[in-house]
């Protein structure tokens, strides 16, 4: 009760009218910085701090925090309209939204996404109010060996779960290991795989390696089969000009499939968001795992709108999951939360467990404002869907030229120079060929973007215990932690073994 008395009292900061003006204008900016390939929360935040100098603190960490907030809400329209996610966080939204936009109902994605997105973040808003500080303590618990069982079980469930065939899906994920393992190492310095090249000292860059093996690939695929997709095209133009937003609205039905989901991966993404160094990236990629477990009506990678939902909702869950440790611990759990964490020094506040008591106007007027910037982002994205889907009905030949653009831009944006650029046309090759023989790239890019978190945690583990495994099983939470990954593991290949003898029983 005492944190519902403080957060009223959040709300009358968060609805004065600088700081309404704020959030609205930072969940405007975020969904435009979301959709925009190569940019993100983290240079979106990074190039708005300067301009927030002058304010208020408390209405400058509202702006950022809503800019930070809807910027999981922009990163699905690219993902699902043009097979480009936004950002990280969105390569899951892209497994099953870009199919259902081919099949006709970019609409019902795009509504699919925003609601989950907004009941996902509701969740764990709610959540964060309720045990703002508690939060933070559990986040604690999570060391080096915690948060090594994590990143296995999430790559574990990757490998098995995303591929149709375990085999591929396990080499592909290995193949995005080998990839991200390019570069400076982690904690020694030394150069890995650098092949005598300065420039892959600094490893193969995140941004341009996913949007060529997503965005570019998809290119290639519409060149070379781009007489087939004009036909296609030309029969459902008319329906998709036609659609509005009545026509994006999710049927009761369809409601009702999204919405175990949701409730799912609102919960599991908050305290994912919580874990120091996790994200709303491995909190959708957890999100979309547990959903493969459930059924789903459609098969999930076909256009299932659980599978859409469950990334959405989870990705937002974990963005408001994230300021439980900012705030009370001072600890970030991304580069955006860094971002945050520099503007709050910057304005003179400390960040820690007094936080809370020494400035509880602004932690309980940041909270209310996430309130409001979900609101605010909802009704946006919502009244945007019309203008989005019209980019389907634009022409093959068009869309060519304009995607390889955004492709460019985006990744030259994020390197500042020709390299990113390279490494987006040669990932883009690689993408459609792995494509073109039934391979799968979702593992091998959420490989690519867990693995250096994975190596990181699992070498200062086994520095800590000084080379020994028993870092990994002297605590009940970890051995709680092993036994799912040993499950995760364990269950494809029991259900194979007993599906090869159910068929020898059959033929005898």
């Amino acid at each position: 009760m005492e944190n519902f008395a403080s957060l009223l009292a959040g709300f009358s900061v968060a609805l004065a009218p600088e700081n309404i003006g704020a959030c609205l204008l930072g969940a405007v900016l975020g969904l435009i910085v979301g959709a925009m390939p190569g940019i993100g929360s983290l240079a979106g935040c990074a190039l708005l701090l300067p301009l927030t100098y002058k304010f208020n603190p408390t209405t400058a960490i509202i702006m950022l925090g809503a800019l930070y907030y809807s910027n999981m809400y922009g990163g699905s329209f690219s993902a699902i309209l043009l097979n480009i996610p936004g950002d990280s966080p969105a390569i899951c939204t892209a497994l099953d939204g870009y199919p259902l936009a081919k099949k006709g109902q970019p609409g019902k994605a795009l509504m699919t996404a925003n609601l989950a997105s907004f009941l996902g973040g509701t969740i764990g808003i709610l959540i964060l109010t309720i045990t703002a500080s508690g939060l933070a303590k559990i986040g604690l618990m999570f060391g080096y060996a915690e948060m090594t069982l994590i990143l296995l079980i999430a790559m574990t469930s990757i490998s098995w779960l995303i591929g149709e065939n375990p085999i591929k899906g396990i080499v592909i994920t290995m193949l995005g290991i080998l990839v991200a393992s390019i570069g400076m190492d982690t904690l020694s310095g030394a150069p890995r795989y650098d092949f005598g090249s300065m420039y892959l000292l600094g490893g193969v860059p995140f941004t341009p390696f996913i949007i060529g093996c997503v965005g570019f690939a998809q290119v290639i695929k519409l060149i070379n089969e781009r007489e087939a997709d004009e036909k296609k095209r030309a029969s459902e133009d008319s329906r998709q000009t036609k659609l509005s937003i009545r026509g994006s609205i999710l049927s009761f039905h369809e409601f009702r499939r999204i919405l175990p989901p949701i409730l799912r991966s609102g919960v599991s993404g908050t305290f994912i968001g919580v874990l120091p160094g996790s994200g709303a990236t491995t909190g959708a990629m957890m999100g979309y795992a547990i959903q493969k477990k459930f059924k789903s009506e459609v098969p999930m990678g076909t256009g299932a709108v659980e599978g859409i939902a469950a990334s959405e909702a989870a990705n937002n869950a974990a963005a408001a999951g994230a300021f439980a440790p900012l705030l009370a611990l001072g600890i970030p759990g991304s580069g955006t939360g860094a971002v945050l964490l520099g503007g709050l020094m910057m304005w003179g506040l400390n960040p820690g467990p007094l936080l809370f008591d020494t400035n509880p106007e602004f932690c309980w007027g940041l909270i209310s404002s996430m309130y409001v910037a979900n609101v605010f982002t909802l009704l946006v994205a919502i009244l945007v869907i019309p203008f989005l889907i019209k980019i389907l009905s634009v022409p093959v030949k068009y869309m060519i030229p304009i995607i390889t653009c955004v492709c460019i831009v985006g990744a030259y944006s994020t390197s500042n120079s020709m390299y990113g650029v390279l490494i987006m046309f040669l990932s883009g090759i690689v993408g459609y060929l792995l494509d073109k023989n039934g391979f799968s790239t979702a593992p091998m890019l959420l490989a690519f973007v867990l693995a250096p978190m994975l190596e990181k945690n699992m070498r200062k583990a086994f520095i800590a215990s000084q080379g020994s495994l028993e870092i990994f099983v002297d605590s009940p939470l970890k051995l709680v932690l092993l036994a799912v990954f040993l499950v995760l593991v364990l269950t494809p290949v029991v259900k194979s073994i007993l599906r090869k003898a159910k068929a020898k029983k059959a033929q005898a």
